[in-house]
């Protein structure tokens, strides 16, 4: 299999292969240690099952969780796998779910050693993504910390695939009254993030709910 233009498209603007050279990149599916895998919905990476490779998504959709915790929804042109990448630990931190059909570009260990030994840039990027998780993460756990009402809203419909339960159970859950979700139901939705139809949830913007969280 090989890259299309559209592909070659998400990887020249993903954090790894950022002003890469395109030559490089054509030839990437053809290198040892890289192939295009289809994932069909359900778990990818599990705390107990995974693979020590740096993925890029180029379809799809895959939710990262912690637990019962929605961490982010990976787009295509997202990186995963690196907390996996170079650590001995035998169990990976978190569970990541194509939430529908998904495609991507796996990278063995072994050539991602070999990318950044033999191209400074994509050592540079690779180096600046790491940062920037370390930042991000940072800041998530500072908002765990102190979370509104309408960011555990945010982030249980995350968890949930936009699913919801009676109000009753579902204030018990999050430790909040029926006023304070409805005014959060209410706020998202305002937002342009959730539709609401009866008991129906409906999200139609995964990315600007994970920025409520």
């Amino acid at each position: 299999m090989s890259l299309t233009q559209e592909e070659l498209t998400l990887l020249a603007g993903c954090p790894l292969f950022r002003q890469a050279d395109r030559s490089l990149l054509r030839s990437l599916t053809e290198l040892e240690g890289a192939g295009l895998v289809r994932f069909d919905p359900g778990v990818v990476y599990s705390p107990r099952h995974f693979r020590r490779c740096l993925g890029v998504v180029l379809s799809g959709r895959l939710q990262v969780t912690k637990g019962s915790l929605a961490v982010s929804v990976l787009q295509p042109g997202d990186l995963f796998g690196a907390a996996a990448l170079y650590s001995d630990e035998p169990e990976f931190a978190s569970t990541i779910t194509a939430k529908g059909p998904s495609r991507c570009l796996m990278l063995e260990q072994f050539l991602v050693n070999r990318l950044l030994a033999e191209h400074s840039q994509i050592r540079e990027n690779y180096l600046r993504y790491l940062t920037g998780r370390i930042r991000f993460l940072s800041g998530r756990l500072q908002t765990l910390a102190q979370p509104g009402v309408e960011g555990k809203l945010a982030r249980y419909l995350l968890a949930n695939g936009g699913s919801s339960c009676p109000a009753t159970e579902l204030c018990r859950q999050l430790g909040m009254s029926r006023a304070s979700l409805y005014r959060a139901f209410a706020a998202l939705e305002a937002g342009g993030l959730i539709v609401r139809k009866g008991k129906s949830i409906a999200v139609i913007d995964p990315a600007g709910l994970e920025t409520v969280l």
